[in-house]
């Protein structure tokens, strides 16, 4: 099997767009709708990335049960407002165009559900450079990095030497290596270096023009090798 990058698969939130303001918003509407008072929205910057059931559990030691409602409370806002209350990261037409120029094929794999992450790709004219889009699923199931990570490459026959992932939290790395794909952190999103190196990022990059530098390399690696 040849180790030549092939395929893409990039993270949604804090990689292809800065959805900072829906994201912070939506929280904020669930968990002051369930009496925990938000002061400061920028104290909600840990929930953009990570699945959000797991967050309000590991975040604010919520039950399962209040967790689940606090989704569902969440989404009441995000499904009609929120997720468009976002900007796709300056540089990114222009690096996802000039990949596919250069025939890689592209994908996105996030732990929003599909449903949203469809329309936002949509919404933000980013539909025509993606292959296929992946998310988890409305009722929680596939919500992990590595099961989306996965199922991208099973349903799209790719082999997992050939291909990255891009991501700006741990959990985008930590999925990738679990599938055994090589891994870029971004720092435009909102993953520090240390979180990122931390998770066992095998690249990093600090700007978007870098994301497509390092992929050079990855390729170029890869037929040098010859393997």
């Amino acid at each position: 099997m040849s180790r030549t990058l092939q395929s893409i698969l990039f993270d949604l939130d804090g990689t292809l767009t800065d959805p900072k303001e829906g994201i912070t918003k939506s929280v904020a509407y669930a968990l002051n709708q369930l009496d925990n008072q938000v002061e400061d929205l920028d104290t909600l910057l840990p929930y953009i990335g990570p699945p959000l059931y797991d967050s309000f559990i590991e975040l604010n030691g919520f039950s399962e049960d209040k967790a689940r409602r606090a989704v569902e409370l969440y989404r009441e806002r995000y499904s009609t407002i929120g997720k468009f209350e976002n900007a796709v990261i300056p540089g990114i037409p222009e690096l996802l165009g000039g990949l596919k120029e250069q025939g890689y094929s592209l994908y996105v794999a996030t732990s929003k559900p599909t449903v949203f992450a469809e329309q936002i790709i949509e919404h933000y004219g980013l539909a025509a450079y993606f292959k296929h889009v992946v998310g988890s699923n409305l009722d929680g199931t596939r919500s992990k990095k590595q099961e989306v990570i996965q199922y991208v490459l099973d349903q799209n026959d790719i082999a997992p030497e050939q291909a990255v992932m891009i991501g700006d939290r741990k959990h985008d790395i930590i999925g990738a290596i679990g599938c055994g794909v090589e891994s870029i952190g971004v720092l435009f999103g909102y993953g520090s270096e240390e979180e990122l190196s931390s998770a066992g990022a095998d690249h990093i990059a600090s700007r978007v023009e870098e994301v497509g530098e390092i992929i050079a390399r990855i390729r170029e690696a890869g037929i040098v090798s010859g393997a």
